[in-house]
């Protein structure tokens, strides 16, 4: 069989996506890889092809037990040999799956990290040929990516254990240059084929909201999606109960997970979300690494994350379909005093690491935070910024993230900066600092107790931006924070200090444009942006005819309904509606396997339909 013939038989799909087919060539030809993917591209493809070619076993390194489960109830759903070994298995469970390793019935296994150097593991590797060892969210491995796991570290030590040194291939979502860098050593990897792909998602509409009542704003965003299946995504426990109990009082059909939950609480309520029995689910950033559900159709994000890293991926999740989906995230300023104290006392990563390394980490997430602050501020395109932020050099407009789709006019807005910046420099002359509300109460002459206790209206910039509107001020405000004229410590008081970049403006030697919303009353509501579709139209009442059929199926096979077909397969068989076996093959995502077990059911219920 060749690469194109197991991604038909067993995938479903005519053809491979961007650099999946020149990875999966160099695996097969004995060589390394380091793959860097965005979600929803199709990196478990890279490493589940070659493996049902590779004479041997494939072992997959996965972080997270659920994670294992999913990816490999999808491949069995596929008709490929697949299974894992982890603590949630009975002793039977254990038993029959190392007879089928043994017995070579099985082509992939995954393992946690922490498995890997186990007495029992070891004993089974050294009685079979391991041909590729696949390592999931990569990431993991380097101290300075996001969600740094010392368990990972282990890998290496694994390889070194083995008889014979495998193929060694590493996939990830989300690596800045220097965790590639790490990646790459700490793995031992050999002349690697290092491949981006890019970190572009066309169908994510990326949007940055700044409300007065986050509760408010994700009632009305909920709404919006009624029906749909969608993450929120909290910085604490706390927030994380508050904000499910809430919404379940409100009638929404949501549940939560965090890592205070017990095993089987957690397990349970994910399960839900997978099956649609829970169309929301609110968690902390506990939830979702390599979560497989294709039909999240919105993420929100009640709280800013500490790092653009986790922010992407966390946002990911959503749109792993290619349907169009919405990225939110309503920021605060508290949410960068609580990223701050979460960073200050973080102690998960203690037991592995020395005195120094835990200062060289903090001091990482810090930098980390102070990025993801300038990207809530600004009022550019986003997608632009978190594609700089990656090392992309992307077009300067989308036209489908909120800053692009609000009707702005670009101003001359030197004057404004300047009493800003002015006002930053006074403060800073009684020996003090004060914080974004402080410094806009002063410029507009609000005489509150803080200020007054601090001294503020003698200050001859008090009350010199009284006329302006307090939104106004504050956007401008974030804007020289976002361009570095102004800084923004991340303490848990976080307050403001001028740059050197503020000398400039001040001394009247650089003129500052930017674009602000219009101030008009109404606004003209010309520009709708338009919703992404992965392929046009499809007549929505099939399309939840099928979904419904679906559902039956995947109650039946106790599965999650998009093991069965994923939203963006039922998509295209509502474009297409085939007549016969032959027909439904040539559906996205419909292998040989999946079609001479549900086909049939599928074609019915397309026929039915067309007929009334």
């Amino acid at each position: 069989m060749t690469p194109q013939s197991i991604l038909k038989e067993y995938f479903g799909y005519e053809q491979f996506r961007e650099g999946q087919e020149k990875l999966i060539q160099h695996i097969l030809g004995g060589g390394d890889v380091l793959g860097i993917m965005p979600t929803g591209a199709g990196k478990s493809i890279c490493y589940q092809v070659p493996a049902m070619l590779l004479c041997g076993l494939t072992v997959v390194v996965s972080p997270l037990i659920s994670l294992m489960q999913d990816q490999v109830a999808a491949l069995r759903e596929a008709g490929v040999p697949a299974a894992a070994l982890h603590s949630n298995l009975t002793a039977a469970e254990y038993y029959r799956t190392l007879d089928a390793i043994r017995s070579g019935r099985i082509k992939l296994l995954y393992a946690s990290p922490e498995r890997l150097l186990t007495e029992g593991f070891l004993g089974i590797m050294d009685t079979i040929a391991v041909a590729m060892v696949a390592v999931d969210e990569a990431h993991c491995l380097s101290q300075w990516g996001q969600d740094f796991r010392p368990s990972y570290l282990q890998i290496i030590d694994f390889l070194k254990a083995l008889p014979r040194r495998p193929v060694v291939a590493a996939f990830t979502a989300t690596a800045t240059q220097s965790v590639r860098d790490d990646i790459s050593f700490l793995l031992g990897l050999q002349s690697p084929l290092e491949l981006v792909t890019g970190f572009d998602r066309p169908n994510l509409q990326w949007r940055v909201e700044q409300p007065r009542d986050k509760y408010a704003a994700l009632l009305r965003i909920l709404k919006k999606n009624q029906e749909k299946s969608g993450i929120v995504y909290c910085l604490t426990r706390k927030n994380t109960e508050e904000v499910c109990e809430k919404l379940c009082a409100d009638g929404f059909a949501a549940t939560r997970y965090h890592a205070g939950l017990s095993p089987e609480e957690r397990t349970a309520n994910q399960e839900a979300f997978i099956r649609d029995e829970k169309r929301i689910i609110i968690a902390t950033n506990a939830f979702g690494m390599g979560i497989d559900k294709s039909n999240v159709a919105f993420v929100v994000h009640y709280n800013m994350p500490k790092s653009m890293e986790a922010y992407y991926q966390e946002a990911g999740r959503a749109g792993r379909d290619g349907g169009p989906a919405e990225c939110t995230l309503l920021y605060s300023g508290q949410d960068v005093r609580l990223n701050h104290f979460l960073i200050e006392n973080s102690d998960e990563n203690n037991p592995l690491l020395t005195e120094q390394q835990k200062k060289d980490v903090q001091s990482k997430d810090k930098e980390r935070l102070q990025a993801m602050v300038r990207y809530c501020n600004r009022t550019d395109c986003l997608r632009a910024s978190i594609l700089k932020y990656f090392g992309e050099n992307p077009p300067k407009h989308c036209g489908n993230c909120s800053n692009c789709l609000t009707d702005s006019e670009t101003i001359d807005a030197t004057l404004e900066s300047q009493k800003i910046l002015s006002c930053v420099y006074r403060v800073a002359q009684k020996g003090r600092k004060c914080g974004v509300r402080t410094l806009c109460d002063i410029l507009q002459k609000k005489e509150t107790q803080a200020i007054l206790s601090a001294g503020y209206e003698q200050l001859t910039t008090f009350g010199i931006m009284e006329d302006t509107p307090r939104a106004r001020l504050e956007q401008i405000v974030h804007i020289l924070v976002s361009r570095g004229y102004l800084e923004l410590d991340t303490g848990q008081y976080p307050t403001l200090s001028l740059t050197i970049k503020a000398n400039a403006v001040l001394r009247n030697q650089k003129r500052i444009q930017m674009a602000l919303p219009k101030l008009q009353a109404e606004r003209s509501k010309s520009q709708t942006g338009g919703t992404l579709t992965a392929e046009g139209p499809v007549e929505e009442s099939l399309f939840q005819i099928l979904r419904r059929t679906r559902e039956k199926l995947a109650e039946r096979e106790y599965v999650p309904a998009y093991i069965i077909f994923t939203d963006a397969t039922l998509r295209d068989m509502c474009r297409k509606k085939p007549k016969t076996m032959e027909e439904m093959l040539s559906i996205s995502g419909v292998g040989k396997y999946k079609l001479d077990k549900y086909g049939e059911t599928f074609l019915k219920v397309i026929t039915s339909y067309k007929e009334t």
